[in-house]
């Protein structure tokens, strides 16, 4: 049996095996002919859990239940790849499998995917069957077979086993101590702050917070240039006044050559060089500027983000189509920017492929290089010691077609560099010239491209004079004396450092181990940095969603979520949470365990040592504020008018005087229900006394919700006090109130009634729903509300809904039964007369239907898409019911007929009579019941209060509107 990591990896194994092995047959999950069964996980199919009595649900973290440190790990199937999970299970136990080869990706988390899921298989007892290793560096059907041919023993992967697994444990001790640490640090006064760390993301979010920290604290400085103009008898040239004689401060990084720090020195340069002669000294030299080397992913999500603005995500979801569908890329989860020694002859093919591929802007630059011979081994691409589990990413043999948009920029990025360092080296003619006058030097420079070498691939040809990139000197004769024309100083300010952008940011994490002190560690990091190419992107994505970052263009930006994060592992004194130092002495011993020179139970020794130290620093912290650089906010207290203060936990006046001695008590929780505001926001929320609809809270058990928040009154304590606002008020409709519409402007017309739809309140409605000045008596009911299930319905959106009949694509949705993110439109559903989900088509195209199923069932539109949730469970209910009593034929039994339903109990049918009925339309009949007879309850709507009929089908005086269906089902027959 043979278990690869992923579908495609699987059908190109049977495709390379198929001629010296004989022809497959297709299963649902795996091929199978005489000799191999081959299927294939999806990633990850199971994780790492602590056992039962170890593992403390959300909700209830607290320092009683810290550390987690469990004697052994337990396995659990990730829950959206059950169903493959366990057909590779059921293959790997048949008795006819006697061995199994791991075709798992070449690597640490290779390893791992395949080891966990035979630890699975096995359960209570291992699985029992010999494993082979397949060590593959390319798909290429040769390159599989002769992997086949020489298949690595356990033997020889049990360090690399131990590896894996010692890091996967390790981040979870890490992680999951550390995050519930934090997090009930954060809440120990109330509510659930969740505050999550990790080995790899806390320190990738370090750097972005210090640079952050650097750009705040920055302080702009004057300084002037002085730029001259220079007249010889060829004509006019630029030239910037230098001092000679300059050398770097090492304190102070500002100061630079070509800088002059006060404006009276600056126009003394400038005053004294006007007009005067100057003699002239210059060198010119040829220089040479070789192409940069083949992609790794770091080096390639880098150069997209810079060129096209692609997220890393992005860039590696793409890489990923070329690699896996197109098969027009190599591997693209790889460190290493070379090849192997042996792939001269591949490299060789693949430029043949290009030049005869069509492709007509890379089809030439491949036969320049075939042409010109080119193509030869050289240890800056083709070396053996700098390949790792993959090499660099280059082009296949396979010309791809049908590519988008997106797909075909990031081929042609790869394969123009590809081609590139193979070119010659660009070469230009560099001038340096020095014009001194009267003790003064200005610096002129000049570059001209001669031969453009692998800039042709770019489409840089040698620059003509006064192109306007080629930096031209005028020419001037041996000896002759030039004349100072214009000269001015130019005042400028200096800039604080740049935020990071994706781009910089994954070179800074690749780079981390520049931030390392101690040279071992720095030597473990060289390769990894922080985190792993393939795991970049998910870091910098991970540390989005959890609040801690923002994407702004192309800038990251670092929340108050993150410098509170950092405050914290300063004041607690674990910063080695926020080091790199941590990564790089952890890749340093893993690396010493997959040579066999460190034992995997040291290192699980020492990674629990340190969980209990971060635990015991947080749990003993009994200072009440943790120290830190904290703001002063610009808009008074409302209540006395004084000096609002920042400090760990909270908002606080600091009276008047701004000390606090003379503080009124006013405050708030700068994390309500564990989403911290920004600074912003704050200013805003005193100003406005309220804000929001804001996203990010969470409740104490730890599930997320939307809502507003109010600062309001309070008599009692004659002070001002943070409450969230849900908009569960009684509405005008209720009340009688006039609602006064006029100085609003309409989103569109009501879907109901055709009249004006309006904002009031948390809520979208017709303006006929409530009382206003034209019609007291509201004679329409479409509301819709401003959040639905977390996600936001922006007046854009309700609009388009207005106009078209439906929003677009909206993704923040969170289902109150399995707490899951999903996505959906919102859609006027005219049947149901509301505001209803629709479901984008599913990407796979549904399986043609088993014989036997009728021609009806297979057109069954639900197939395609529901146009709303409850719909398409209703469909799907009847076809649930017939399958089973299909398979029963000794008691066939008859299709039911149209119009047939259950029967309703006396008591149901005095409510909705006594015919039978679907269970649905009961749920719809009972429905209209309780609003035609107002039996909703008017301070809790959720609330049904049963009258004289409705109490026999109850059994009580009140009930909630979800225990409907289950009082419903014990009424039919």
């Amino acid at each position: 049996m043979v278990i690869a990591e992923k579908p495609s990896v699987a059908q190109d194994i049977v495709r390379a095996l198929t001629p010296v092995a004989g022809k497959f047959d297709k299963h649902d999950d795996h091929f199978e002919n005489d000799g191999y069964v081959v299927t294939s996980a999806v990633g990850h199919l199971v994780e790492i859990q602590a056992p039962e009595e170890f593992d403390v649900k959300r909700g209830k973290w607290s320092f009683a239940h810290l550390p987690v440190i469990p004697p052994h790990f337990d396995l659990k199937p990730v829950d959206k790849t059950k169903s493959r999970l366990n057909a590779v299970v059921k293959q790997a136990k048949r008795k006819d499998v006697t061995a199994i080869v791991n075709a798992c990706d070449a690597g640490r988390e290779g390893e791992l995917i395949f080891r966990l899921i035979e630890q699975y298989a096995g359960g209570a007892k291992p699985l029992g069957k010999p494993v082979k290793r397949l060590w593959l560096q390319s798909m290429t059907p040769q390159a599989i077979r002769d992997g086949f041919d020489s298949l690595r023993s356990e033997k020889q992967m049990q360090g690399l086993a131990d590896a894996a697994r010692s890091r996967s444990e390790a981040d979870w001790l890490v992680g999951i101590n550390g995050t519930r640490a934090m997090t009930a640090f954060n809440s120990r006064d109330g509510g659930f702050f969740l505050t999550t760390v990790g080995r790899v993301q806390t320190p990738t979010l370090a750097v972005v917070v210090e640079r952050e920290e650097q750009i705040r604290k920055f302080v702009s400085r004057d300084y002037w240039e002085v730029h001259a103009t220079f007249l010889a008898e060829a004509g006019e040239y630029p030239a910037k006044w230098i001092d000679p004689n300059w050398k770097k401060d090492p304190e102070d990084a500002e100061k630079k050559a070509d800088r002059v720090w006060t404006q009276r020195e600056a126009q003394a340069i400038a005053d004294a060089v006007r007009g005067k002669a100057a003699t002239v000294t210059e060198e010119s030299k040829p220089t040479t500027q070789a192409a940069p080397g083949l992609f790794d992913l770091t080096s390639l999500q880098r150069e997209a983000n810079g060129r096209f603005g692609f997220s890393a995500k992005t860039t590696l979801a793409l890489a990923q189509s070329l690699y896996e569908r197109h098969k027009a890329l190599t591997y693209p989860r790889t460190d290493s920017r070379h090849l192997p020694e042996d792939y001269l002859p591949v490299v060789r093919k693949t430029f043949e492929m290009l030049a005869d591929s069509g492709m007509k802007h890379l089809a030439p630059h491949a036969l320049t290089a075939l042409n010109n011979s080119y193509i030869k081994p050289t240890k800056r691409v083709f070396d053996n010691a700098k390949v790792s589990d993959h090499f660099a990413i280059i082009p296949t043999t396979q010309a791809p077609s049908g590519l988008s948009e997106a797909e075909q920029k990031l081929y042609d990025l790869v394969v123009r560099r590809f081609m590139a360092v193979f070119f010659p080296s660009a070469e230009y003619q560099v001038t340096t010239r020095i014009s001194q006058s009267v003790g003064h030097s200005f610096k002129s420079e000049g570059k001209v491209l001669v031969k453009p070498g692998w800039l042709a691939i770019y489409g840089k040809e040698v620059l003509e004079e006064g192109d306007e990139n080629s930096k031209v000197l005028v020419a001037v004769r041996p000896g002759e004396m030039v004349r100072a024309e214009v000269v001015e100083p130019k005042g400028l300010k200096t800039r604080p450092p740049a935020r990071y952008s994706e781009a910089t940011l994954l070179g800074a994490m690749e780079g981390a181990g520049k931030f390392v002190e101690d040279d071992e560690l720095r030597e473990a990091m060289q390769e990894k940095g922080l985190g792993t190419p393939a795991t970049r992107a998910a870091i910098i994505e991970g540390l989005i969603n959890e609040k801690y970052m923002l994407r702004e263009g192309r800038e990251m930006i670092p929340t108050a979520k993150a410098f509170q994060l950092m405050t914290l592992l300063r004041g607690l004194g674990v910063e080695e949470l926020s080091k790199p130092e941590l990564t790089g002495e952890w890749e340093y011993k893993l690396a010493q365990m997959e040579l066999g020179k460190l034992s995997r139970d040291a290192f699980m020794r020492e990674i629990a040592e340190m969980t209990k130290h971060i635990v015991k620093k947080a749990k003993e912290y009994d200072r009440d504020t943790v120290p830190g650089d904290y703001a002063t906010l610009s808009t008074p207290c409302p209540n006395c008018g004084g000096v609002v203060k920042e400090n760990y936990r909270r908002y606080a006046c600091a009276g008047k005087s701004g000390s606090g001695d003379d503080a009124c008590g006013f405050s708030f929780g700068k994390t309500p229900a564990g989403r911290t505001f920004e600074l912003a926001e704050v200013e805003r929320f005193l100003r406005d006394k309220k804000i929001g609809p804001l996203e990010g809270f969470r409740s104490k058990a730890g599930w997320p919700f939307t809502a507003e928040i109010a600062l309001k009154y309070s008599d009692e304590e004659k002070n001002w006090k943070l409450e969230f606002d849900f908009g569960d008020d009684r509405d005008a409709a209720e009340t009688g109130e006039i609602v006064d519409f006029s100085a609003q402007q309409t989103l569109g017309k009501c879907p109901k009634c055709g009249s004006s739809v309006f904002e009031h309140g948390k809520n979208y409605v017709c303006s006929k729903s409530v009382p206003t000045a034209a019609q007291p008596t509201p004679s329409c009911d479409f509301k819709t509300g401003q959040v639905i299930l977390q996600q936001p319905v922006v007046r854009e959106q309700m609009t388009k809904l207005l106009e078209t009949g439906k929003t677009d694509l909206l993704d923040k949705f969170v289902s109150m039964r399995t707490r899951r993110a999903f996505k959906a439109f919102l859609a006027w559903d005219a049947e149901a007369g509301k505001v209803n989900f629709e479901f984008a088509p599913s990407k796979f195209p549904p399986r043609k239907p088993a014989a036997g199923k009728t021609a009806v069932a297979a057109k069954e539109p639900a197939a395609r898409y529901a146009p709303a949730a409850k719909k398409a469970a209703a469909k799907k209910a009847p076809a649930a019911k017939k399958a089973p009593a299909a398979k029963k034929a000794a008691v066939p039994k008859k299709p039911r007929a149209t119009g047939a339903g259950l029967k309703p109990s006396a008591e149901l049918a005095a409510v909705i009579g006594s015919d039978n009925v679907a269970r649905t339309e009961v749920i719809k009949k009972l429905w209209d019941y309780i609003k035609a007879h107002g039996l909703q309850d008017t301070t809790n709507k959720r609330a049904i209060n049963a009258d004289a009929k409705l109490q026999p089908v109850f059994g009580k005086d009140q009930v909630t509107m979800f225990e409907l269906a289950g009082i419903v089902g014990r009424h039919l027959s």
